[in-house]
């Protein structure tokens, strides 16, 4: 309880108040998030993945074409979905400040070419009044810049 404390009033001196003491549980609810997306995806529910993105969300399916818009993401899903893309998600990586969460998490995929790849995806996610996250960009390829050469 005194580390907490501690954490508290130092948090409040930094001028970063409660907001910087996420707790295991938004963690928890971030990563569930990201879970059920996955599971959706796996499992060919197009509206499951939809509802794990706010209105107005950009994800970038294919590097550098961002996508925005229910229809235009709902086309690229239903794409990805019929193509059997096969992926296998690492682990996560989550911070959170307030209202707004970073959700890191490397994965493992098949390309058409039947090569494997790794990327890392990297996701912002909000969380409404409430109190339910949801993405609000979402960048599989966010290691891209990286990879360039």
């Amino acid at each position: 309880m005194k580390d907490k404390t501690v954490g508290v009033l130092m948090a409040g001196a930094m001028g970063l108040g409660s907001a910087a003491l996420a707790g295991p549980s938004d963690e928890a609810a971030v990563v569930g998030v990201i879970e059920r997306m996955m599971s959706s995806f796996a499992a060919g529910d197009v509206p499951g993945i939809m509802a794990t993105y706010r209105p107005g969300a950009v994800v970038v399916g294919t590097p550098g074409a961002p996508v925005t818009g229910e229809a235009a993401l709902t086309e690229m899903f239903q794409g990805f979905v019929a193509a059997g893309f096969p992926f296998v998600p690492g682990g996560h990586e989550v911070i959170v400040s307030g209202d707004t969460a970073l959700h890191l998490m490397d994965w493992e995929g098949q390309g058409p070419d039947g090569a494997t790849f790794r990327a890392l995806s990297v996701a912002v996610l909000t969380r409404d009044a409430s109190g339910e996250w949801r993405m609000v960009i979402d960048h599989p390829f966010g290691d891209g810049l990286m990879q360039r050469k």
